[in-house]
């Protein structure tokens, strides 16, 4: 899949097949949507193009009312995005950045700069509930008239169901937001995971239980940090981990702000994803993962984010945590002996 921010770029097809949203989390009623994407792309002779938005337009507009508020929990980063759009078989994908001056274009001004100059779309598939332009005054008979006046063929599809529930990135948070991560993995169509580079911390895991008996380096932990991110999930779970080993890793996660540090501490109040491997490879070495990117699944909620009254009391939570995660495992062992993405055709 290539990818352009922006549409000023010489690699961008002339002309495609489009749809545009913010496809948060590519849950299967996007995965549906681009099902159908890349059939009529395939049709016309032409790729398949995803059109985008980074932040996030309720990101700009909390930041520009200063009401963090309004900002939308986010399902996923932008990276994962991306990964499951190619994993959706997408030939092409443009980032806009969302900014003032694509705030104020008017749904015409979109139409004519964006879809028929800039991308040359001649085929726009959108959602039942699509809007567009400045103050979301453009709607789909607008996209529809304008498509017989410009010529490209405009389609809308409805909402896209699991046993009767209407599949949206909203369900997906709301499912995340509770902790039913098995309700947000039929939504999502797969288990909800998070991606990124691993990053130094302040090796604080190391120290933390490294004198229990039978510990050797304590609660070493592989850390994913985030930019401007409000996780739709929070809290500790049971996870497995891909990118380290040829088979997926068992461990247990903190996703959140970590309550019981310093808030001065160099990462205190930022979100971080903290995974500790249960068995952790030795061909890797002390210091072998920092700088692989890696995927981590979130499995199974095991509780919300804990404030514990010192070191010690944090070095207990953790141990718990790691044995509650290795009772999940023991008792969901055929299930997670191998996992499966599923492809696009089983999703939909």
């Amino acid at each position: 899949m290539k990818i352009f921010r922006g549409f000023h770029h010489p690699g961008i097809a002339e002309g495609c097949a489009l749809t545009i949203g913010n496809f948060d989390g590519v849950h299967r009623g996007h995965q549906a949507m681009l099902a159908l994407l890349n059939s009529e792309a395939a049709h016309r002779g032409v790729p398949s193009c995803v059109l985008t938005f980074e932040p996030h337009p309720r990101d700009y507009f909390a930041g520009l009312l200063k009401r963090p508020e309004l900002a939308p929990a986010r399902i996923g980063t932008l990276r994962d995005k991306l990964a499951e759009l190619r994993q959706c078989g997408v030939a092409q994908a443009v980032v806009l950045p969302f900014n003032e001056a694509l705030a104020r274009l008017s749904p015409q001004a979109f139409i004519d700069e964006v879809l028929v100059a800039g991308l040359g779309a001649r085929y726009v598939l959108v959602g039942d509930d699509f809007r567009f332009g400045a103050q979301r005054a453009g709607d789909y008979a607008l996209l529809d008239a304008a498509g017989r006046a410009r010529g490209f063929d405009v389609a809308r599809m409805n909402s896209y169901e699991v046993h009767g529930l209407r599949v949206s990135s909203s369900a997906v948070r709301e499912a995340l937001g509770a902790g039913r991560m098995e309700d947000a993995a039929r939504l999502l169509g797969r288990p909800y995971a998070i991606s990124g580079h691993v990053v130094h911390g302040r090796k604080l895991g190391r120290a933390l239980g490294a004198s229990r008996e039978g510990a050797t380096d304590g609660f070493r932990t592989l850390n994913l940090r985030f930019a401007h991110w409000k996780p739709a999930a929070s809290g500790i779970f049971a996870v497995l981990v891909h990118g380290l080993s040829d088979a997926p890793l068992p461990g247990v996660a903190n996703l959140g702000v970590r309550p019981s540090l310093d808030p001065d501490d160099i990462n205190g109040g930022r979100v971080l994803l903290e995974t500790h491997c249960l068995q952790w490879p030795a061909h890797l070495g002390p210091e072998g993962a920092y700088g692989k990117i890696i995927r981590v699944e979130l499995l199974h909620k095991l509780h919300d984010e804990l404030k514990y009254d010192g070191l010690d009391a944090l070095t207990e939570g953790i141990a718990k945590d790691c044995s509650d995660a290795r009772a999940y495992f023991a008792a969901h062992a055929a299930t997670h002996t191998e996992t499966r993405r599923q492809t696009t055709r089983d999703r939909i």
